[in-house]
């Protein structure tokens, strides 16, 4: 038998390749859209892929099942729960797959959807009967479980989804301690509130470690799964839908996505209603930009923002490095985005005759804010961290607007004096301050570094309810 485990960790999205080396037949869970690597790897080894196994209907990216289809001919296989518009086969509980000396079992396992499965993965070289591993998608991860609050299904309350988790997770429970754990997303996912930096586990380590495994009622299992859970993204439930949908492949959007654009032809989409994303790093952005442009990096959580701050429905024109423009659109397309248009060709250097549209956003450093913060005027401090993070330790006289929720609040920021913008680090207030300056706000700087470069500095913060204190060395963040 051969598993692998891709990882995938700007959406912290595992998923896995299982093989019969006898037969040379193979199946994948949960892929990626972007597909090459398990047709190459299969390839290589001399595997057919004749299954694509969707655990459920994910939220947080758009799978790649429609595109092996099409590329591999593999079967789709999903929960006999599912619906969807395209043909699968359903699977019940203790359904079965032979590949030969590999079996898979399935589990149906609702509650972070309800169409929900489990994949059960028996190695008959070892055993029939104990099992080595179960690939848990999104009921079971390392440290956690899946939430039920997500507005991914629809005719289904939170409430009705706890209680389907909760008996779920005793069939897992019954597994043998030893069988390993494959979920399929890690620490950064959005689809938990705890989950482990680790991405493979036991069902024994999980029963000793896992809150959510632990002894409880029903109604406490309700209580604890259901509260302080991050706040989701918008675009989830526009991919929760297009997961169900038969739609085109990556690469047949991606032959209309990857046009160079000029820049007479880049401003007559703009003018148009159409959308400019520009994804270099922070200070390339604020040093230079196309006015009226977006700032999300690809080195951040680039399609999480993307898919938080984008319409999906106007187009997007990629400004990047040149030679970046395919990752660009690549990722995009892995949300399920694929109203890109184009990019700017040439990058910033084809704005070198047009300086009329070149733009910037002042960058100040912590020891002079805090200088500025001591004068009789001081500035607008606006902190777009999430609120517990603002909550856990601020800059004094701070004002908190979630980057979620700063373009529905843009009125809370005074249009007079001066504003400076931060997060933890610069990559949120880098984005917070292209939202600003898209508004027409021209009265912004970006703290250089964030609240980090702010401790760092051995400049006093504070919780919330507490006094203004001194950070020292000893600070934890």
């Amino acid at each position: 038998m051969f598993i692998k485990q891709y990882y995938l960790g700007c959406l912290a999205h595992a998923s896995y390749l299982i093989a019969d080396e006898r037969t040379q037949r193979a199946v994948v869970v949960d892929p990626q859209r972007d597909i090459e690597q398990y047709l190459q790897d299969a390839d290589a080894a001399g595997y057919h892929i004749d299954y694509v196994v969707l655990t459920h209907f994910h939220a947080d990216f758009l799978a790649g099942h429609i595109e092996l289809r099409n590329r591999a001919q593999a079967r789709i296989v999903m929960g006999s729960r599912a619906q969807a518009e395209f043909d699968f086969q359903a699977m019940h509980d203790g359904d079965r797959i032979e590949l030969g000396d590999v079996r898979l079992e399935f589990l149906e396992t609702p509650g972070h959807t309800p169409e929900g499965i489990s994949v059960v993965v028996y190695d008959l070289a070892q055993s029939d009967s104990i099992p080595h591993a179960v690939l848990t998608g999104d009921t079971l991860f390392i440290g956690d479980v899946g939430r039920p609050d997500l507005l991914a299904s629809i005719g289904v309350t939170a409430d009705e989804l706890a209680e389907m988790l909760y008996h779920s997770l005793q069939k897992l429970r019954d597994l043998p301690d030893s069988t390993l754990v494959y979920p399929a997303h890690g620490a950064g996912s959005m689809c938990g509130k705890n989950l482990s930096k680790e991405t493979v586990s036991t069902i024994g380590e999980q029963k000793k470690f896992n809150y959510a495994l632990q002894p409880m009622s029903l109604e406490e299992f309700k209580q604890l799964v259901t509260t302080e859970q991050p706040e989701a993204p918008d675009y989830f439930v526009y991919d929760a839908i297009k997961n169900r949908q038969e739609r085109a492949d990556l690469g047949a959007t991606l032959q209309t996505s990857l046009q160079p654009l000029s820049v007479e032809e880049v401003l007559r989409i703009k003018n148009q209603g159409g959308q400019l994303l520009d994804v270099r790093d922070a200070v390339d952005f604020e040093a230079a930009h196309l006015t009226g442009s977006l700032n999300i990096g690809l080195q951040g959580k680039y399609a999480t923002w993307c898919g938080s701050l984008l319409d999906h429905d106007r187009p997007i024109v990629v400004i990047a490095e040149p030679g970046q423009e395919d990752e660009a659109v690549m990722r995009l397309g892995r949300i399920g985005f694929d109203n890109a248009v184009g990019y700017l060709r040439d990058g910033m250097a084809a704005l070198d005759l047009h300086p009329e549209l070149i733009a910037m956003v002042p960058r100040i450093t912590a020891p002079a804010l805090a200088e500025a913060l001591a004068q009789s005027q001081q500035p607008f401090v606006l902190d777009v961290r999430a609120t517990k993070e603002w909550q856990a330790g601020h800059l004094a006289g701070s004002h908190n607007i979630p980057l979620t929720h700063l373009a529905e609040r843009l009125a809370e920021v005074p249009m007079e004096g001066s504003v400076v913008v931060h997060c933890e680090g610069g990559y949120r207030s880098a984005i917070a301050a292209s939202l600003l300056a898209e508004a027409g706000r021209t009265n912004m700087s970006d703290m250089v570094g964030g609240y980090k470069a702010w401790l760092a500095s051995q400049l006093p913060v504070e919780a919330q309810g507490d006094a203004p204190a001194l950070c020292t060395t000893g600070c934890s963040r």
